[in-house]
């Protein structure tokens, strides 16, 4: 082979050689222009998201109406007017809460009467699992936002008692709730805000915080801040309720 013909050989593979590092140089320089543009658009994915979660919150959060006599960051109703705070959280479709309200129920009662306690009464929904999806836990506390935004709160809690329907069937009716409610001289306002579910967020509201505190049953009793239980978790009995209150008044 001719010098010539060497010299040309060289020539042909240093270009091919500069052909493939142009060509690699270009490769690469797309991968890392298609992975900025992927993280781009993943960045601006999450802000999306965040925004859409954000007012999703914000509307949900607007369509709570919280009844405008609830107490404790708007989550109860107060009877009384003592120095000891007593808190029960109940569900309307639990049946130790109504055994509670049978046993204790007059007790507490009467500290009222005697301005011992201030008794806030959260109606939580963490049974509406066991009413063949009703949500009857959910609208028995709407039903009793209502009543107490109408002036008939204890009235109203303690007919939905009397009339507590079992654990595992629809419980009761938009119209049954209605008709006890003008039973105790309920009238118009409350019937529409049955029917509406006006406060049925807000029972979702409250559900929420009671377990934000800590809580995960029914009845839960906390006098002036401390979870008030029988033996081995059971529920107080009155006399145990008492000393309770007792030792908080001092």
């Amino acid at each position: 082979m001719s010098k010539g013909n060497r010299g040309r050989d060289r020539a042909a593979a240093q270009r091919i050689v500069e052909q493939q590092k142009a060509a690699e140089r270009r490769r690469q320089v797309t991968i890392w222009t298609s992975v900025g543009v992927v993280a781009v658009l993943l960045i601006a994915g999450l802000i999306g998201w965040g925004v859409l979660a954000n007012q999703e919150k914000k509307t949900e959060a607007s369509r709570v109406s919280t009844p405008s006599v609830a107490v404790d960051d708007g989550t109860a109703f107060a009877v009384g007017s003592g120095p000891v705070t007593v808190d029960i959280y109940e569900d309307f479709m639990c049946p130790v809460c109504n055994q509670f309200e049978q046993q204790t129920g007059p007790a507490i009662a009467q500290m009222v009467t005697d301005k011992k306690v201030t008794v806030r009464y959260h109606p939580v929904s963490i049974l509406d699992r066991v009413s063949n999806g009703t949500q009857y836990s959910t609208r028995a506390a709407g039903a009793v936002a209502a009543a107490a935004v109408d002036g008939k709160f204890l009235e109203y809690h303690n007919v939905l008692f009397e009339n507590q329907p079992a654990e595992g069937t629809e419980g009761l009716s938009n119209d049954k709730l209605i008709e006890l409610g003008r039973g105790v001289g309920l009238g118009d306002s409350f019937a529409t805000a049955v029917s509406d579910g006006t406060y049925k967020p807000w029972a979702t509201k409250v559900t929420e915080t009671f377990a934000s505190r800590g809580h995960n049953g029914t009845p839960t009793i906390v006098v002036n801040g401390k979870v008030v239980e029988g033996p081995g978790n059971t529920l107080p009995t009155t006399e145990v309720f008492t000393q309770a209150v007792t030792a908080a008044a001092g």
